[in-house]
């Protein structure tokens, strides 16, 4: 692995100190979960991803209800998962190297025995880890140069752990400090003062309890998972179409809003733009007033499984079985069309045109399923 000046500093450190002055037994053998007194854990990408890791945090908690468990979480999902009731403490992670120091001061103040990476970016976690001094660290083995500072050295799956859904990858990271649990259901608790807000709001945009709420989430983090434009448009013209009572609600973040208003734009008066008009603490209590949403594969998704939506998740060339839902199944729907490209570039494609696979009939049926499911409609 090719490392830049920083990577490389941190990584001869690294090595230094668990080689020179680590005299501790930190191999899992040597694990005795009778001594877990203060739990870190590091589940520090995206939004989706930590919701992912949720299932093993409330494991971890199951499995040592007395023990400080502690959470590094990037600072730009923290608020929405400050409700978390598994979670003692939250640190901001700020990506990369950014402000490293002063996290890693705040991690050795916490002064945990045992941390376990759930989810992080290499090659700052497993480091971060270390540094806060938990003398046993458990995570996936995948390619790294921080291997040795693990205290597991396999994987625990009989073949690649990647054949997995993420949630059960998670959980058999867990497992490692004998948290022995395989319950997938993600953890997003929605504040009574958040529903309030979210229903006063909606009540103020006109949208009341006699409208079905459809929502959309067009945008996502990669362009190559991102369904047309002029797809949801259509969309949503036959929705509003069907039933004059829909209206679509368009969800998304602040960076969004440019794609956000130009569907509601195209669309109609039916529609109503809502990217960045709710604080992100906000998201689990909205996307739970909704009757179904469709989306493509991104945090918003996560958030509606987590809080018993029904979605409509559209999948290429992203696997669905890997990140999509792992249960409710009957609340969710998947569209999944096999990568036309071999092999896929993801996030390097310069034209990103597999999403267009997924017709807008095909989703439109998958919606008009579930509004035919439910007698008041």
């Amino acid at each position: 692995m090719k490392l830049n000046p920083v990577d490389g500093i941190v990584y001869i450190t690294m090595r230094l100190i668990k080689r020179f002055f680590d005299s501790r037994l930190t191999a899992i053998e040597y694990f005795n979960p009778t001594l877990v007194k203060r739990i870190l854990i590091i589940s520090s990408t995206a939004l989706g991803d930590t919701l992912l890791s949720t299932p093993a945090i409330a494991a971890v908690r199951r499995r040592y209800p007395d023990a400080k468990i502690s959470a590094l979480i990037h600072t730009n999902y923290l608020e929405l998962f400050i409700t978390n009731p598994h979670i003692d403490e939250f640190i901001p992670y700020y990506g990369g190297y950014k402000k490293f120091l002063v996290t890693v001061l705040r991690l050795r103040k916490l002064n945990p025995d045992t941390a376990l990476i759930l989810h992080g970016n290499e090659p700052q976690a497993t480091p971060l880890a270390y540094l806060s001094g938990a003398g046993f660290i458990f995570k996936i083995p995948i390619p790294s140069q921080y291997g040795f500072l693990l205290s597991n050295h396999t994987n625990g799956f009989s073949d690649s752990p990647w054949q997995h859904h993420a949630t059960s990858v998670r959980l058999k990271t867990a497992s490692f400090a004998d948290c022995k649990e395989d319950d997938l259901r993600m953890v997003l608790p929605v504040s009574e003062e958040d529903s309030d807000t979210v229903k006063r709001m909606l009540q103020i945009l006109g949208l009341e309890s006699r409208y079905i709420l459809i929502g959309f989430q067009p945008g996502a983090a990669l362009n190559y998972k991102m369904w047309p434009q002029s797809n949801f448009t259509a969309l949503g013209k036959k929705l509003v179409e069907l039933n004059p009572n829909v209206r679509i609600i368009i969800t998304g973040s602040k960076a969004e809003k440019t794609l956000c208003t130009k569907i509601a734009a195209d669309i109609g008066q039916s529609a109503v733009p809502l990217c960045g008009e709710f604080p992100l603490k906000s998201l689990g209590a909205l996307i739970k007033e909704l009757f179904v949403l469709v989306t493509n594969d991104t945090g918003t998704m996560h958030v509606a499984i987590a809080t018993g939506t029904k979605t409509v998740s559209l999948f290429c060339p992203s696997y669905y079985w890997g990140v999509g839902r792992a249960y409710d199944f009957h609340l969710h729907k998947v569209i999944f069309k096999e990568q036309p490209c071999d092999p896929c570039v993801t996030k390097k494609c310069k034209d990103p045109h597999c999403m267009e696979l997924i017709s807008v009939d095909e989703v439109f049926s998958a919606v008009k399923e579930f509004l035919s499911e439910n007698s008041d409609i």
